[in-house]
């Protein structure tokens, strides 16, 4: 496939959720997906996203946190919306692209009130693993309406 899919993953913070989406989807649909990340309000990378990434062999950390703003101009196919505070709060995109909302548990409050430096990376694994699952199945099941093939 010569036309790749141009998505944003977009969640409030640009530091877990959307990242780990842009992350996976570069390591695992590279030929069919062209992958960004972006957020409504950057947090900052995650250390511990950065850390449970790595442990998938995915590496992160050379990501930064970006504000949707930076991506204004660009033309997408899909922006996904990985939490509901960014799908309440998606900016409107130029051309065809297609706003779709899959949402995914936040990690930092999943291990809110841990303590063990163990169950607190399960918390951001359960999510990892459920993105990974997820963007495995891309771009296949979007069903986008830009013309490309996917």
């Amino acid at each position: 496939m010569t036309d790749k899919i141009k998505i944003l993953f977009l969640c409030t913070g640009n530091s877990c959720r959307s990242q780990m989406a842009e992350g996976f989807a570069r390591h695992l649909k590279s030929e069919e997906i062209q992958a960004f990340s972006a957020g409504v309000e950057p947090h900052g990378l995650n250390p511990h996203a950065v850390t449970v990434m790595a442990e998938a062999g995915v590496k992160i950390s050379g990501q930064r946190s970006k504000r949707v703003e930076e991506f204004r101009a660009e033309t997408f196919d899909a922006v996904i919306t990985l939490c509901g505070h960014a799908h309440e709060t998606c900016p409107w995109f130029p051309g065809a692209t297609r706003i779709i909302h899959h949402g995914f548990d936040d990690p930092p409050t999943l291990a809110e009130g841990k303590t063990d430096p163990e169950q607190i990376l399960d918390c951001y694994r359960k999510v990892r693993d459920e993105i990974r699952d997820w963007v495995q199945t891309l771009p296949e099941s979007l069903e986008l309406t830009s013309g490309k093939k996917v």
